[in-house]
């Protein structure tokens, strides 16, 4: 088995890569449609070690866009593709760090986006990020 891997001959494809961290629950990692990839929610988790990232905020948000740079990569895309992105915080006093960090990757032509501050995010995490992207 491959690091990277394309399932499915259908229309609806399957996106999984080694180098982003494994689903924790009943989803894909991605799933490409026709041009366009929709991409799960990522978190800090490091794909090496399956833990959560130590640090701040920002060591966190750089992991979880990392994690999002494989799924993409996978699909042979990158942050040029991205159309739409939703940031889910655990406290929207993070606001200016996480988007601080976020603009080192989107600096030309950012893609449409969403902040929303919920309750909780998976494994008690401080960032979430989702994508769509279009080829």
């Amino acid at each position: 088995m491959t690091a990277n891997q394309i399932e499915n001959a259908s229309p609806r494809t399957r996106i999984r890569t080694g180098h982003a961290p494994a689903a924790i629950g009943p989803y894909s990692q991605a799933v490409l449609v026709g041009d366009t990839l929709y991409c799960s929610g990522q978190i800090g988790i490091d794909p090496a070690t399956s833990h959560v990232v130590d640090g701040s905020v920002e060591d966190e948000t750089d992991q979880v866009l990392r994690n999002l740079l494989a799924v993409l990569s996978a699909a042979s895309m990158d942050f040029s593709n991205v159309v739409k992105c939703t940031v889910y915080v655990a406290d929207m006093n993070d606001y200016a760090i996480v988007n601080e960090v976020y603009a080192r990757y989107f600096s030309e032509d950012p893609p449409a986006r969403e902040t929303v501050e919920v309750s909780r995010l998976p494994r008690d995490v401080r960032v979430e990020i989702s994508c769509i992207a279009v080829r």
